[in-house]
């Protein structure tokens, strides 16, 4: 019984020391917050710690609302960013405020001893271990119980005390390695939004410089039917120039020629005549001007062909890397 009593009392102690605030050393008073380190403190606890860490914060008016403020875990040192609810912005541990809800009732619930329903003036004294109820002596002599196992109820009371009180402990510490994988599913989410806005802006200047590129070409080739078109131009314009000339001289020959006509001296018909018909001859020839030759004004062969850089553009993924997704 003595090694029984000290299995309780061990147990006792263990859920103890996860009930006790670091700051007033005193079982935690509700309501208990959760540090984002996964510790507890008392609310009032928080606050004092808080306050003599921001003395420069006041809070107007008696309200609660502050500009936000830090202080560190008075269990493990790591800072504690608040926002401007201060320690009203911290989440509730309502497992730990039930868990000492429980603990305190668990001293006053034995206090009054159940008595027997069958058997009157009978205390609930053993424990009928194949039923799994409380019962007493009488039932296992001569009631429903007598050929069941059963062990005296102090026996059971102490062995499932200790079993509650070991799974209570190990409830506490389950809770706060889900706190801490939640903090860290928390983290994980930042840093993946982080990377992919990240990401999204290198694959933005990745294709802005590939725009750089493509805008470097097209003033390239640009310039290139530019340079030919103005060749093409300043040398039709050229010949344009030679053939107005050319038809500005026979109109000047014409109008002499129709003048000639007009005279009517001979002797000077004839001086005349013999000059303008070897003129005549020279302003029908047009041999020593150039041709344009028929496609001169084709400037098809400036059409780029972007089939396979169509194609490359249109296959362009990101890098492929062995890892995992989930």
């Amino acid at each position: 019984a003595s090694e029984k009593t000290q299995l309780i009392g061990d147990g006792h102690r263990r859920l103890e020391k996860q009930l006790i605030c670091p700051i007033c050393l005193e079982m935690f008073t509700k309501p208990v917050v959760i540090l984002p380190c996964q510790h507890n403190l008392c609310r009032k606890c928080a606050n004092d710690v808080f306050q003599a860490s921001n003395p420069y914060l006041s809070s107007r008016s008696g309200s609660t609302v502050t500009s936000g403020g830090r202080f560190r875990c008075p269990s493990c040192r790591h800072e504690v960013v608040l926002d401007r609810h201060g320690v009203y912005g911290l989440q509730r541990n309502l497992l730990v405020e039930n868990i000492i809800d429980m603990y305190k009732q668990g001293s006053t619930r034995w206090k009054h001893t159940p008595m027997c329903e069958d058997h009157e003036g009978e205390k609930i004294n053993i424990y009928c271990i194949s039923c799994s109820v409380p019962t007493c002596s009488l039932c296992k002599v001569f009631g429903v119980h007598k050929d069941c196992e059963v062990a005296p109820i102090n026996d059971v009371f102490q062995q499932q005390k200790v079993e509650l009180t070991d799974c209570v402990s190990l409830l506490v510490g389950n809770n706060e390695r889900v706190q801490a994988i939640i903090s860290q599913l928390e983290e994980t989410c930042r840093a993946v939004d982080e990377n992919g806005r990240r990401q999204k802006s290198k694959v933005c200047e990745t294709f802005d410089h590939l725009f750089a590129v493509l805008e470097e070409k097209k003033g390239e080739l640009t310039l290139r039917i530019n340079s030919e078109q103005e060749e093409k131009l300043d040398y039709i314009r050229g010949l344009t120039r030679k053939y107005t000339e050319h038809l500005d001289g026979t109109a000047k020959l014409l109008e002499t020629c129709i003048q000639t006509l007009d005279e009517s001296e001979m002797a000077v018909f004839l001086q005349t005549v013999m000059f303008l018909l070897s003129r005549i001859v020279e302003g029908t020839n047009t041999s020593h001007l150039d041709k344009v030759q028929p496609g001169y004004e084709n400037m098809e062969h400036f059409t780029a062909n972007v089939e396979h850089q169509r194609r490359a553009l249109s296959i362009i993924d990101f890098i492929k890397r062995k890892h995992n997704h989930h």
